[in-house]
């Protein structure tokens, strides 16, 4: 879903509602496909695959990919919900296939937020991983990523091949150009299907109900500062 798109609950409660809803890369899918150029034009990465998996419109996200400065696509075609992990095992598929030394994906998806495909990854390839990157350095068959955490910032330092997930202060993603996505159009694109991976995608979850968040609650008209100041002072119990 389009992050400038306000969601809407179905009227049954049942999910969020998907129809005639524009489509389009999660945020930090773009600054991970923007990573993953900026390192190619530094001559530190040889090829690009983007790889989505969903229904057949999620080719205009691929071709979005391209468009930006992706060499190839995959597209693993799947027309149901697909949970974290089994995200996870179709991109083990799809490394174990391609052989890439890093992979670059957004730390979360917006929908739902879980935060997980990416470590999930990492732990059923056995590689190293650098998660919320917001600096990516690539050498010596190293990576050496900046970490935000609640503290600061970590700098880990990865033995190639790794998995990174990307924090929203690691790069500003580029527009697409109108001649670069005329070019995506003839850039190879692959369809694939989970079985093709040998993953089964059945959901491992039931949604029993979703709901939208309650409206906020109007505030409080004060006088002045030093009124709320009293005011904060006898809630906490302070003379």
């Amino acid at each position: 879903m389009d992050a400038n798109v306000k969601p809407r609950v179905k009227a049954d409660g049942s999910g969020v509602e998907l129809a005639n809803v524009k489509m389009a890369m999660n945020p930090f899918d773009e600054i991970a496909v923007e990573e993953a150029i900026r390192l190619k034009e530094a001559g530190k990465v040889e090829e690009i695959i983007a790889v989505s998996i969903g229904p057949a419109q999620a080719q205009e996200t691929i071709r979005t990919a391209l468009a930006m400065g992706a060499d190839r696509g995959i597209l693993v075609k799947v027309d149901d919900v697909v949970e974290p992990l089994a995200v996870a095992k179709i991109l083990k598929g799809v490394v174990e296939a391609e052989k890439p030394e890093l992979v670059i994906l957004g730390k979360q998806a917006i929908d739902d937020d879980a935060n997980q495909t990416g470590q999930m990854l990492a732990a059923l390839l056995g590689w190293a991983q650098g998660t919320f990157a917001s600096k990516v350095e690539i050498g010596g068959g190293k990576a050496k990523v900046t970490r935000e955490v609640d503290g600061g910032l970590q700098v880990v330092e990865l033995k190639l091949p790794a998995i990174v997930t990307t924090d929203l202060r690691l790069n500003q993603p580029r527009y697409a150009s109108l001649p670069n996505i005329m070019k995506a159009k003839k850039k190879p694109l692959d369809e694939k299907s989970a079985a093709d991976y040998g993953v089964d995608v059945a959901p491992r979850l039931k949604v029993v109900k979703t709901e939208e968040p309650a409206g906020r609650k109007a505030g409080v008209k004060v006088k002045d500062v030093a009124e709320l100041v009293d005011k904060l002072k006898n809630e906490a119990g302070v003379l």
